[in-house]
Order: C-alpha cells, then structure tokens, then sequence
C-alpha cells in the first residue's frame, strides 16, 4: 500500500539512549512466518485494552483477529527489525478505506510511527477524495489520537467507537 517511509523518531533501546536520528520505517506483506510475533505483537499491546472492554484475550479470539483481512496485513519495520503492524483495506462499494489495525510494540510506541502510518492513509485517501473509518476500544488511549487526526464519532457499540474522517471535513 505504501512505499518505504522516512521519518525522524527518538527510540530508547534497551540501556542505550538512541539519538535523533533517520530510520526507514517499512511496510511489508505479512506472511505465515509472521504469525508468533503478530500473537506476541496483539497481546503486547492489546491485551489491557481487552480485558478492559470485557473482550477476550485468547490465543484464538487474537488469531481471528489478526486473520480478518490477513491478505492486508503489512508488517513495520524499523531496520530489518519487526515493530508492528498495519492493516487497511479499501472499501469500493462505501469510497473508503477501512484501518482494521495499527499495533506497535510499546517500545516503538511515543514515536509518531502510527501517525505518521495513519497521515499517510489519509493524505492517500484525501487525495482521491475517499475517507477512512476505524473503530475502536471504548477506554483506548488511541481514540485521541484519532481524534487529533480529524476522525470524528459516527456511532458506537458496546465496546467500541466507529469513527470516520471525511476529506470534506479536513476544507
């Protein structure tokens, strides 16, 4: 979906302190060999969420997840290291995208690698007058996020927020 991106991160790895420094961050197809870090990835970074919500946090309530539109699922890199994952699809039927996933392992997190991922679909999407729609945890520190991006509140369940941005919105 997107070609290698350039950015400027701050990272603390481990006990050495990493300077500003540019790192590629990189998109990658997800494949089988993949699927013990995407488990590790889900539990990582959602687990907390989940058992918040009241969701399950099995190894085959997250297996179901990461395997809904696995064909979309792109793997971030940060030199040649896997930090995460990024899961969108296009939509042709509604004219937009649908960002099923953005997980980064809470290392990478703080870092503007998930904004910077998003602005990307979204400059993608804007540029072709397209928007993009999302739900998410009731409780998750990320529907700010989203919201600092333009995606508003169309509806909600009870454990999530669907949420939309609208290029027209952006005007």
């Amino acid at each position: 979906m997107f070609d290698t991106m350039l950015f400027i991160i701050k990272m603390k790895m481990k006990q050495d302190e990493v300077s500003m420094d540019t790192y590629p961050i990189r998109l990658r197809k997800a494949t089988w060999a993949d699927m013990d870090f995407l488990l590790e990835l889900r539990d990582q970074t959602m687990r907390h969420h989940l058992q918040k919500a009241g969701a399950l946090t099995d190894k085959d309530a997250y297996k179901n997840r990461i395997l809904y539109h696995f064909d979309d699922a792109q793997i971030v890199e940060i030199a040649d290291k896997r930090v995460g994952l990024f899961k969108a699809f296009y939509q042709a039927d509604l004219n937009q995208w649908y960002l099923v996933q953005i997980q980064i392992l809470p290392e990478y997190q703080n870092h503007k690698i998930g904004r910077a991922l998003i602005t990307e679909l979204i400059t993608k999407a804007t540029d072709n007058n397209e928007s993009v729609a999302l739900s998410v945890l009731k409780g998750s520190p990320a529907r700010r996020l989203y919201e600092r991006l333009g995606f508003q509140c169309m509806s909600e369940s009870e454990l999530e927020f669907n949420m939309l941005f609208h290029p027209v919105d952006r005007e």
